[in-house]
Formats: C-alpha cells, sequence, structure tokens
C-alpha cells in the first residue's frame, strides 16, 4: 500500500496490470487460479480533485508476487489503511473480510461518550453519535457503531438513535483501460 501523486495514478494501475493482471475478467481470474498464480485486485481512494491517491493491492496466494514484500491480512498487526483495519469475521458460516476501527480508536470513543453521559451533556452526545454514524457502513464498522449506540443508552442517553447505514457493492465510477 501507498501513495501515488493523482497524475501518475493511472500509470501505477497500468503496471499493475501488466505485472498483476489486477484488470483480468472473472474468467481470466479463474484460469490463473488454476495455474497456481495469484490473482490481485488494486483499491484506490481517489477523491475529486485530491493531490494524492491512497492504494492498497491485495493479493491471494500464489505465484507471480514474489518480488513483493508482502503482509498476510490474517497476521497481528492487521492491516491498517485509512485508518481501519482489515479483519477476518465469520458470517454465514464461513469467513468474510471487513473494515472495522482500531482498538485504541473505539476505547478513545467508549471514553467520550462516558464523559459527556457523566456531563448530561445530551446535544454533545447526539452529535458525537451522528459523527459516528457518517463513517463508513463495512460490517465491522457498523457493529462497532452500535455499540456505541448501545453504550449510550446503558449511561442515559435518550436522544435520538442516528440511522447507521452500510456500504453496498455498486460501480465504483468509470473504468481505467488497463489494456
Amino acid at each position: 500500500h501507498g501513495t501515488v501523486a493523482a497524475r501518475k495514478a493511472e500509470a501505477l494501475a497500468k503496471k499493475f496490470h501488466a505485472r498483476y493482471g489486477i484488470g483480468c475478467s472473472p474468467a481470466q481470474r479463474l484460469t490463473r487460479k488454476g495455474k497456481g498464480l495469484a490473482n490481485a485486485v488494486l483499491v484506490m481512494y481517489w477523491p475529486l480533485d485530491a493531490e494524492k491517491v491512497e492504494w492498497l493491492l491485495l493479493a491471494t496466494d500464489g505465484e507471480g508476487l514474489e518480488q513483493e514484500s508482502l503482509q498476510d491480512v490474517g497476521d497481528k498487526p492487521y492491516l491498517k489503511w485509512l485508518g481501519y483495519e482489515l479483519v477476518r469475521q465469520p458470517s454465514r458460516g464461513r469467513a468474510a473480510w471487513t473494515w472495522r476501527r482500531s482498538k485504541q480508536e473505539m476505547e478513545e470513543l467508549h471514553a467520550l461518550i462516558a464523559m459527556q453521559a457523566n456531563r448530561k451533556n445530551t446535544a454533545a452526545i447526539t452529535e458525537t453519535l451522528e459523527r459516528i454514524a457518517r463513517q463508513p457502513g463495512f460490517h465491522g464498522v457498523r457493529t462497532q457503531s452500535w455499540a456505541l449506540c448501545q453504550a449510550a443508552l446503558q449511561r442515559g442517553y435518550d436522544g435520538p438513535l442516528p440511522h447507521l447505514f452500510f456500504v453496498q457493492k455498486i460501480s465504483h465510477g468509470e473504468r481505467l483501460e488497463l489494456e
């Protein structure tokens, strides 16, 4: 993972496609897997008018990435990207990957809510919960957000709870031409 100037982000994607096949079709990915090759996906955080682009390359087990220094995403400390940790959680009888806040951030949020509740500052708790609800709605983050809402209720908060949004898989803009 790393950061690249926005003007060089497309070139980086093309380089990763040439080396690791990040733009392969599902059929090509199956063929690669059958040959024992790793499949990779490039994730980019590229807001409009950004000067820098954050990128993350995720790959399956297999050959073809030996020249890269890789971190197993199941190892501790967990992979951190854009302030979130990538973790594996059980889901419907299988393991699924999700993003969550770090343990330290959760401790700080619990302490903040406790302090605000001790001061009986309902407006501050409402604002804190609304800020928490605006963070990305990955399953792990949503679970943590709900726990924070419950903690506020247990400490006597009687205000409205915010709606917790979830991340829905959608098209993420125009595809880059990688060929």
